[in-house]
């Protein structure tokens, strides 16, 4: 919504400053959104006089003009026809920017002649579109600023455009008189009332109207008119030209600038029939499919059926509260026009208008709602405006249809200010603010103009006084304590696991995936469903049959379409449920990660590799620790049928409880669902692991050692089938209290070991914990750690 500084006075008598006004407007809620203030663009350029203008002697067009200013006499070069010795111009010299050309001019040189500055035509500086000559002043002293000679003599040039953002709930803000209202609630001025016109009818309307009864309930509720015949059409006077100009509408005759003058006055859409074009009567009904209009703006429309139209005998003439046809639009040779003031339902407006592809100034207002209670003084007022500047006398009102009554009253509660908002406003001055912005109170009951759709109720009426007492003033205040000490925890333990296992895998580099909890029957069957009970009876589309039996079938159709589009190496993960039947309560909490290709990209030094096993043993692990996981594990190969037989691996804690799986997908699995490989992933179940024993908020004592551990290695000959599992539990176990840590730190297999032999070569730390272990202490360790591994797995230390 665009309106100029005088424009906004016409309605607000005020001495507020340019400031106080746009800072009032944002703090109001209509947000301003620019300020185009031609005395900030213009307040570099002076008035200069052309004392010589002579021949350029290497150009035809250019003249070397001597040119008084108050810098002294400048020489500037010119190509406008119209430069010569005597006038009176408007001059930019060096280091001043000129809009229109987007440039800070400085000293230049035109075929070897220097010129210092230029002197402006209109356009270049943003006041019009005229570019023909350089501007001729009628008076004007040398030196003087071109800003001050134009407030003085033509102040519409430099009147200050605002544009503010309009929410959708607040129509009354589309016309002038409603933003003064705003503003002169908030104490910046007095509103000034509204002319309230009457034209009296001279003859009866020869043109009849009529609203179809399919058309009244929900898509005109009133439609009224008048013939005004006589009237002599032209060029508008130009203060309503200027207007239009400076908020970006191009003027285009009286008849046309009246009603869009109408429509950003007083958010009141109007429509001019050309009398003499219009055959027979007016009727309002809904559209057949199929049939056609050519608008004003020269555009061919197709309508469908319910789309509400104005026709005459010859068809539809106008699209109703959106465009009026071309055919029996006003032109200069108009006569007698039909006016036209017509209450449309909002919602059929926007509907036409977005089947339509329609974005006119008629129907941004209509389908967010005008003031249905001036419909008939607005036939009034602009009657009179147009008697006044075009001539002609004015018909009897007729009308279709009845004004609809949005009248409505709420109580008004001083107190819920208070309660809602927390500022505390005195009920008379609470009273005053809804007074001044149009309610109407008796006793406590505030009665909503007609121009305010967006006031539904009570809290309505606090956000009023609010808004308008300006909610800066808001005492900030601390919350009032409801409890002592510290509150209790809101996450409950899984939702805890769940935040943490995101951010972990967020933080290895992962990619969150959110897919469809439905799949196709094939990618399911891979992954141990697709059966009957997990099938569902009307699926959005065959890709969609199934409840998904796991996170990996939408992890890898993922990965898939993002290699078909060159992306070769990607990490993605996803938390969510997967399902195991089809009855309430069958489906599980997991936490699957995927990545495929290389570990990075390529690099001089070899640092790229293919993804393997580890990679996600690694990451499969920090997240199972993230969300409190036990450090000491089991993993064994009895994975499904999905993953790689011999790479994989299920973490567990004992047989039965499992906690996760990590490997290599089969290469199968990859080539069904279009995955070029390698393809590693994990599977956690975070409701398998078990809930700390402790549930205070307080952490175990911090334990130090200051004792020095001490490290030995072992090398044992096994069976080439042996786990390394085992031999690790072994060895762990022959002193549960001393050793630390197993790790294994070698595997040779063949040589002089044989076939069907390997060795395995592991490290045992003791840790201390009372004393410094002695020679005798270790090698008791060692014993034990070697008995232990035999008796486990056969093997013999190797020599």
């Amino acid at each position: 919504m665009k309106f100029t500084l005088s424009w906004l006075k016409d309605h607000l008598d005020t001495q507020a400053t340019l400031d106080e006004i746009v800072y009032a407007l944002t703090d109001l809620g209509l947000e301003v959104e620019e300020v185009s203030n031609p005395a900030e663009r213009l307040s570099d350029f002076t008035i200069g006089k052309v004392l010589q203008a002579e021949k350029h002697p290497d150009a035809d067009k250019l003249k070397v003009c001597k040119v008084a200013t108050d810098e002294g006499e400048l020489q500037i070069i010119c190509g406008a026809p119209n430069a010569r010795e005597g006038i009176t111009v408007v001059v930019a010299k060096p280091g001043v920017y000129v809009p229109g050309i987007d440039t800070t001019l400085g000293v230049g040189k035109i075929r070897g002649i220097e010129s210092f500055g230029m002197m402006c035509s209109e356009r270049e500086m943003e006041l019009s579109d005229e570019h023909t000559g350089i501007i001729e002043l009628p008076s004007g002293e040398v030196g003087e600023r071109f800003i001050d000679w134009l407030a003085e003599n033509d102040p519409a040039k430099v009147d200050p455009v605002i544009e503010i953002a309009i929410t959708p709930n607040r129509p009354d803000a589309l016309g002038v008189h409603g933003i003064a209202r705003d503003l002169a609630a908030r104490g910046l001025g007095t509103l000034k009332p509204l002319a309230r016109e009457h034209v009296e009818g001279q003859f009866p309307c020869p043109i009849g109207i009529s609203i179809d009864e399919d058309t009244r309930e929900n898509g005109c509720q009133v439609f009224a008119g008048r013939l005004i015949r006589g009237v002599e059409n032209g060029p508008s006077p130009q203060w309503l030209q200027d207007r239009l100009r400076a908020i970006g509408l191009r003027p285009i005759s009286r008849l046309v600038d009246i009603t869009n003058f109408f429509t950003f006055d007083r958010n009141r859409p109007l429509h001019v029939f050309d009398a003499d074009k219009v055959s027979g009567d007016l009727r309002v009904h809904r559209a057949k499919d199929g049939e056609t209009l050519m608008g004003l703006d020269d555009k061919e429309y197709t309508f469908s059926d319910g789309h509400v139209v104005i026709s005459d005998d010859n068809g539809i003439e106008s699209i109703g509260g959106i465009m009026g046809g071309l055919h029996t639009g006003c032109t200069n040779e108009t006569v007698n026009v039909f006016l036209e003031a017509a209450v449309w339902d909002h919602i059929q407006i926007a509907m036409t208008g977005r089947a339509l592809k329609i974005n006119s100034d008629a129907r941004y207002r209509n389908e967010r709602g005008i003031d249905p209670a001036y419909n008939m003084q607005a036939m009034e007022d602009a009657t009179q405006m147009i008697l006044d500047l075009c001539g002609g006398e004015a018909s009897n009102v007729i009308k279709a249809g009845e004004v609809p009554n949005v009248a409505r009253a709420y109580e008004l509660n001083a107190a819920r200010l208070s309660s809602l908002v927390g500022m505390d406003i005195p009920e008379s001055e609470q009273r005053q603010i809804l007074t001044s912005l149009g309610f109407r109170l008796e006793g406590n009951m505030a009665h909503v103009p007609s121009w305010r759709p967006d006031v539904l109720g009570t809290a309505d009426l606090v956000e009023e006084v609010a808004r308008v007492a300006s909610l800066t003033k808001l005492p900030s205040k601390p919350l009032p304590r409801t409890h002592d000490g510290v509150a209790r925890p809101i996450l409950s333990p899984m939702q805890k696991r769940e935040a943490a296992a995101r951010r972990t895998c967020a933080a290895l580099g992962y990619n969150e995936c959110v897919t469809y909890s439905f799949i196709d029957e094939a990618s399911a069957k891979l992954f141990g469903g697709g059966d009957e009970a997990t099938k569902l009876a009307n699926p959005i589309s065959s890709e969609m049959s199934h409840m998904r039996p796991a996170l990996l079938p939408g992890l890898l159709q993922a990965a898939a379409r993002n290699q078909a589009r060159g992306f070769m190496d990607v990490a993605l993960f996803e938390l969510g449920h997967a399902f195991h039947g089809g009855e309430p309560g069958e489906q599980h909490l997991l936490v699957s990660g995927l990545i495929v290709g290389r570990s990075g990209p390529k690099d001089v030094h070899g640092a790229s590799r293919p993804v393997d096993v580890f990679d996600v043993k690694a990451d499969g692990e920090a997240v199972l620790a993230a969300m409190g996981a036990p450090a000491k594990v089991q993993i064994r190969r009895d994975g499904d049928a999905w993953w790689h037989p011999g790479r994989h691996g299920v973490i567990c804690l004992g047989p039965k409880k499992v906690l996760g799986v990590f490997g290599e997908l089969h290469p199968k699995v990859l080539a069904a669902m279009d995955v070029k490989g390698p393809a590693m992933a994990f599977t956690l179940w975070p409701a398998e692991i078990p809930m700390p024993r402790k549930t205070g908020a307080t952490r175990s004592a911090l334990v130090l050692n200051d004792l020095q551990a001490v490290e030995r290695d072992f090398a044992f000959v096994l069976d080439a089938d042996v786990a390394a599992l085992d031999v690790v539990n072994a060895a762990g176990g022959a002193d549960k209290a001393l050793i630390s840590e197993v790790r294994i730190f070698d595997e040779f297999i063949g040589g002089s070991l044989g076939e069907g032999k390997k060795s395995l070569a592991i490290t045992v730390r003791m840790q201390p914990s009372d004393k410094t272990l002695t020679e005798k202490d270790i090698e008791a360790v060692a014993t034990k750690v070697i008995e232990k591994v035999q008796k486990a797995t056969g093997g013999a230390l190797r020599g």
